[in-house]
């Protein structure tokens, strides 16, 4: 038998410290994790690198620390962000904003502007990176770079006009940030004979036939019959 890093025991709290880029503490699951550990503590591990930063972990650390407790960790030398996220993978996915956050506390100017587009509109992460990065047809690409830390925004300033385009449409049409639909209104945003203040103004008397779809070409195709509606020029806004 061959003993690798063996488990270590400190009640001196000051000796770790959180590795920049993880995860923010979810204080409702610390909260449960405390409890539980006040019913039952078992010896579960966090894991650290050779500089004591948590890779796995925080969450215990800080229930150990707030009940006074001993701290048991092993050390893995050379650990870093990248097996942060490994390791999460394998127990709880990381979502789209831990990695978000992740990338802004390493202040990377991308993800900080990525941030502030998405509290100031409110739209989902697919969203959002569609529109920051002109690519609408498909995320596939775009998450993984979003994810690997290589995400690039394409063009700030035309993301914040489409963003506020589809906005205008809040008050006839409540389902404004689903997914398809916002699919849908970068397509007709990206023809040049179509104008959003058209389409508003036959909102206002075509609004019931604005109703929920499950994809894209169902919203374009309703979006059409409203933006035609009583028009003599009528505009093909599927097909460009």
């Amino acid at each position: 038998m061959k003993i690798i890093n063996q488990v270590r025991q400190t009640n001196d709290y000051n000796l770790f410290s959180i590795l920049k880029g993880n995860r923010l503490i979810n204080k409702a699951h610390l909260n449960r994790l405390k409890k539980s550990i006040e019913e039952e503590s078992l010896c579960v591990p966090i894991i650290v690198n050779e500089n004591y930063e948590i890779i796995d972990g925080q969450n215990r650390y800080y229930a150990w620390k707030d009940l006074k407790l001993p701290v048991y960790f092993i050390v893995a030398k050379g650990y870093g962000l990248t097996q942060v996220q490994r390791l999460n993978s394998n127990i709880k996915n990381w979502d789209n904003d831990d990695f978000m956050e992740c990338y802004c506390q390493l202040e990377d100017e991308q993800y900080l502007k990525y941030r502030v587009f998405k509290q100031t509109y409110g739209f989902g992460h697919y969203e959002c990176i569609a529109m920051l990065t002109g690519y609408y047809k498909g995320n596939g690409l775009s998450f993984t770079r979003f994810r690997t830390g290589t995400f690039k925004i394409k063009n700030y300033k035309k993301a914040c006009d489409m963003a506020e385009k589809i906005i205008l449409i809040q008050p006839y049409y409540d389902g404004y940030k689903r997914r398809s639909f916002v699919s849908a209104m970068l397509h007709l945003l990206e023809n040049k004979n179509f104008d959003i203040t058209r389409l508003i103004q036959k909102l206002k008397y075509q609004q019931s036939k604005l109703v929920h779809c499950t994809n894209k070409q169902q919203y374009l195709s309703i979006l059409q019959d409203i933006y035609n509606y009583k028009s003599t020029d009528k505009v093909n806004l599927i097909y460009t």
